[in-house]
């Protein structure tokens, strides 16, 4: 069996990181960590861009005038990688912002907490009631009692 070579170990680690990113970001109930997912997944998605554009046996595309016999690598793929970074900065540090602005308003960073603060928040200022739960039984009756058998109770 032949060691996997250096292409396949950094495209499996930029797909890695993508598919680490997407699940924190699919999993998480915290807005902190959906950012931070969302920047790891960012950093594979970099990573992948800069190895498609990238050749092992090339040379950097720097023209000097003089005549470059060998191939090189492709400049357009690292532009766009450093386009996205700079964006990536930007797009973290205004979902920070955010949360730090959530965070002093609610209390609170837990998305289901957010929501239901939220939907207090909505309602009172619109004078209704909230929302009741879609659990509860319909006609305001209660649940039935359940039927326990002799064997149950002993």
């Amino acid at each position: 069996m032949n060691p996997p070579d250096l292409i396949t170990i950094l495209i499996s680690g930029g797909i890695g990181l993508v598919a680490i990113g997407a699940v924190g970001m699919a999993v998480s109930r915290h807005l902190l960590r959906l950012v931070l997912a969302l920047a790891i997944a960012e950093a594979g998605a970099n990573l992948l861009l800069v190895l498609a554009g990238y050749r092992w046996d090339a040379v950097a595309p720097i023209l000097t005038g003089a005549t470059v016999t060998r191939p090189m690598v492709d400049p357009v793929p690292q532009a766009l990688v450093l386009t996205a970074i700079v964006i990536g900065v930007g797009v973290q540090a205004l979902a920070v912002a955010l949360l730090i602005r959530v965070k002093e308003a609610y209390g609170t960073l837990d998305i289901r907490e957010l929501k239901t603060r939220v939907e207090q928040e909505i309602c009172g200022a619109a004078g209704i009631a909230p929302p009741e739960s879609a659990n509860k039984p319909g006609g305001g009756q209660p649940y039935p009692v359940p039927v326990t058998t002799s064997r149950e109770s002993a």
